[in-house]
């Protein structure tokens, strides 16, 4: 790990320069909830009330110039109204495909806008040390609102399990005529004891 006033070392890094998602990378999320051990339930829509299922399907995400593309389509899937894509570094049996703590995380991306969409990209421990969401943390390192496309939200949730957590963040607002819909470098950088 590197303090502020020194150089960050890079040590993983995808550039989306092939012809596919690198599943040595990559794994995904996949329908449209999942089982609350605690609570013996089933969560439908992962909690936030969300309205499609998550697919690995090349209609939801695919690679092309250079840029990974995440498309939600309006179409019946799943019990669902719509299709979309979730990947994560996390393998589904638990396994570790890229896991850091402390460092810099950033991403370039334009994303989409509208009523409706949530873009986000956050970062979840690998393991539950003190408990299920939010109990053990989360770090959102970017997300919006899609009827809001000049804000981005970043935003710490942590504490106890939901729905008695916590949470801490921020935001910035694009100039005018600026919004998420552009490509933007977005960036986090975290440090014991602090998150910019």
């Amino acid at each position: 790990m590197f303090g502020a006033d020194e150089q960050w070392k890079l040590v993983w890094s995808d550039e989306f320069d092939g012809e596919s998602i690198d599943l040595k990378k990559w794994d995904f999320d996949l329908g449209n909830g999942f089982y609350n051990y605690d609570a013996k339930v089933w969560i439908n829509g992962w909690g936030n009330g969300e309205l499609q299922s998550y697919t690995r399907r090349p209609d939801n995400a695919f690679v092309r110039d250079g840029a990974l593309h995440i498309r939600a389509v309006k179409e019946s899937y799943d019990r669902c109204g719509w299709t979309s894509a979730r990947l994560k570094t996390r393998a589904r049996d638990g396994g570790e495909l890229f896991a850091k703590k402390y460092g810099r995380v950033e991403f370039r991306a334009k994303l989409p806008i509208g009523q409706g969409v949530w873009p986000a990209l956050w970062m979840l421990p690998q393991k539950e040390s003190y408990g299920g969401w939010a109990a053990s943390g989360e770090i959102d390192v970017v997300e919006v609102r899609g009827q809001e496309p000049r804000k981005v939200l970043g935003t710490l949730h942590y504490g106890s399990k939901w729905p008695a957590n916590t949470s801490s963040g921020g935001e910035f607002l694009f100039p005018e005529g600026k919004s998420v819909a552009e490509y933007h470098l977005y960036a986090l950088e975290w440090e014991p004891g602090e998150i910019r």
